[in-house]
Formats: structure tokens, C-alpha cells, sequence
């Protein structure tokens, strides 16, 4: 059973049943009673029905008779990044998410989850990770694990954990296992589409294979990383930037065990610095965009995500970079792969 199901009951139920969802929820306890038709009709808590009893209802009567009739939701596609804090500091644990017709549709938790992010998700998975040969030669390279789970699997639970659910994989080599490890996502209360590629299309090009996204903008990032961005912190940078797209960057740094001279023009020495270390950020792999932008891609052509930043860039569009405070590796050679091994024992993601 999923979160939604843990937390709906119908009005219908026996108060003999609400008490065992709530017990079993634990410091999760409450309950959100629904009618026939799915619609919120109220919340329900272990404290309702206790004052319940105290007026004298008892385990005969209805449900409806002990509800809050009006608890806080979210309506999809219609909070914002704000809202969601605001309930935060109000102290509000548990908030249902509802569609248009006021169904439940998903549950946020502020004890698992510490935002909703508006966006969905592409991951591209296609490339044959021919430098980690012979690993990949049966296995394609998102699956394969780094502790206990495939690589791939890190960066989907971290989008869900930020309330990302519609997640679309581009797959191409060995995709079939990607399909039958993830499916349509629906045990993990999650949206997975695919798309696969006939030829290739470069690092970008397969996202019009999308038939549709469900909202303004979108995350998309190389599905081989491993990283703890803070992607709520992410997107409202790039939100209150008002930027058409957001890179992430990593920084690199850069030694010289010699003095450097600053010359001019005339070869006249205009500083020195000892020893100097420089730091340059470089493209981490992971993307905001507004959706609006896709429009520069060209259909069915190989074409590279550097080439619409390029683009963004000609057009004099607000390209922002978003530096990683955190951890970070592109697991493309053998040593990375290692290096992910005993990292992961050590890092939390």
C-alpha cells in the first residue's frame, strides 16, 4: 500500500477501522477521509477522536461526526515554492496534494520531504559507458550499483524526495533493463515515461520524443551522477533569478607551484602573486529550463545541450549558473566507479 492509500479513509469506514490506520501510521497519524467519489472531505487524528468521545459519540456513530471538515491542502499545479515554506513554519506535518476535482493524489510529508518542486524531470540514459567496459558490456551503465542501489536510482529518489513524480528516462543501450527495473513507476508513486532513441541525438535532442510536460520547467541531468544538490535551493535560485535555464557547476581548481607574473601590454610587470590557486566551475551535467526553450532544439538532429546554451546565449536570454556546495562525481571512468564505492559509505544522498 502507498502513502495516499496509508493516509485515505472512506466515510464508510468503522471508527474500529480509523483507529487501526492511525495506529499504524504511528507519528504519521492522520487520516483524510474521503467520499465515495474520492473527494476530501475532512482530516482525522487520534486527538478528533478522542474530543469526539469526550462529547459522547461513540463507536457507532459516523466518521464525518469526529472531522476537522476543513484541513490545509495543496491543489496541484497551483502553490508555489513560498506556500509550501509557509506550511513548514506553521508546523504542518502532513499536507494532501488534490487535483481539480479535489481527489487525492499524492501526500506531502514534511518529515520525508522538504518541498514540492514544480517541474518534471529527464534523465538521459542511453550512452553504452564504453570507458567502464567490461562492467557495461551486459549491464547499462545507470544501473549499475554503487552500494545497495543502481546509480541511476540515487538521482530518482532524490527527485522524488523534492516531490518531482513525472520523470522521463531517454534510454537507448541495454534500455530494456531500465523498463523492466523501474516499469511505470507506479509502486514508487511515481510518473516513468521513456523514450528511446533510433539514431543518436546528442545530449538534449531526444527530449522532443516527449510527447508533453506538465509543467513550466524542466530538470535534466545525466543520469550517471552521484550528488546531494540541494535541488529546492536550485530551482528557487533559478526561479528568483528569472533565468530561461540554469546550469549547475562544480568548482575546479587549479594550483600553480610556481610565482605569476601579471604583465601589460609592454611586457611591464604590473603584480605577482606566490603560488596562486585559480578556481574555474565546470558544467556539472544537471539543468532548470523553462519549457518554453525546447523551441531551439531542431527535430530528429543530433544536438548537444551545449549547443542550446549556446543558443540561449545568442539570443541574450538569462543563462544563470548554480555552483554545487556539496557532492558531486561523474562516474565515467573505472576510478570513479571506485571511488563511488567508498565514498557512498561515507556520504549521505
Amino acid at each position: 500500500m502507498n502513502i495516499v492509500e496509508n493516509h485515505k479513509i472512506l466515510q464508510s469506514a468503522s471508527i474500529r477501522e480509523a483507529l487501526i490506520k492511525l495506529d499504524r501510521l504511528a507519528s504519521d497519524a492522520i487520516l483524510f477521509v474521503i467520499d465515495e467519489e474520492g473527494k476530501l472531505l475532512g482530516s482525522l487524528t487520534d486527538g478528533d477522536l478522542r474530543r469526539g468521545f469526550i462529547k459522547g459519540l461513540g463507536f457507532d456513530d459516523n466518521i464525518t461526526d469526529f472531522i476537522q471538515p476543513s484541513p490545509k491542502y495543496i491543489l496541484e499545479k497551483e502553490y508555489s515554492l513560498d506556500k509550501l515554506a509557509t506550511f513548514r513554519a506553521n508546523h504542518f506535518k502532513i499536507v494532501p496534494i488534490l487535483n481539480e476535482q479535489h481527489k487525492i493524489i499524492d501526500i506531502l510529508n514534511f518529515r520525508t520531504r522538504t518541498t514540492l518542486i514544480p517541474a518534471d524531470a529527464v534523465l538521459m540514459a542511453g550512452g553504452e559507458g564504453k570507458r567502464l567496459r567490461p562492467l557495461t558490456e551486459t549491464t547499462p551503465k545507470p544501473l549499475l550499483k554503487v552500494g545497495e542501489k543502481p546509480i541511476i536510482e540515487y538521482n530518482i529518489d532524490r527527485l522524488q524526495n523534492v516531490g518531482i513524480k513525472n520523470i522521463n528516462l531517454s534510454i537507448n543501450y541495454l534500455g530494456d533493463q531500465l523498463v523492466d527495473y523501474f516499469g511505470d513507476g507506479q509502486e514508487r508513486n511515481l510518473n516513468i515515461k521513456y523514450v528511446r532513441e533510433d539514431k543518436p541525438l546528442g545530449t538534449i535532442g531526444s527530449i522532443l520524443l516527449i510527447d508533453n510536460f506538465d509543467h513550466e520547467d524542466i530538470i535534466v541531468m545525466n543520469s550517471d551522477l552521484l550528488t546531494n544538490i540541494d535541488y529546492a535551493d536550485f530551482f528557487k535560485t533559478y526561479k528568483d533569478s528569472n533565468a530561461d535555464m540554469a546550469v549547475a557547476a562544480t568548482s575546479y581548481h587549479v594550483d600553480v607551484p610556481y610565482a605569476v607574473l601579471e604583465v601589460n601590454e609592454t611586457n611591464r610587470v604590473k603584480s605577482l602573486k606566490e603560488k596562486p590557486r585559480y578556481t574555474y566551475y565546470s558544467n556539472a551535467g544537471i539543468y532548470i529550463l523553462k519549457k518554453d526553450i525546447l523551441k531551439m532544439i531542431p527535430r530528429d538532429q543530433f544536438f548537444d545541450i551545449t549547443d542550446l546554451m549556446d543558443r540561449v546565449i545568442e539570443m541574450n536570454l538569462n543563462l544563470i549558473t548554480y555552483p554545487i556546495n556539496g557532492y558531486w562525481l561523474d562516474i565515467g571512468k573505472h576510478e570513479d566507479f571506485k571511488k563511488a564505492q567508498e565514498d557512498i559509505k561515507h556520504i549521505k544522498l
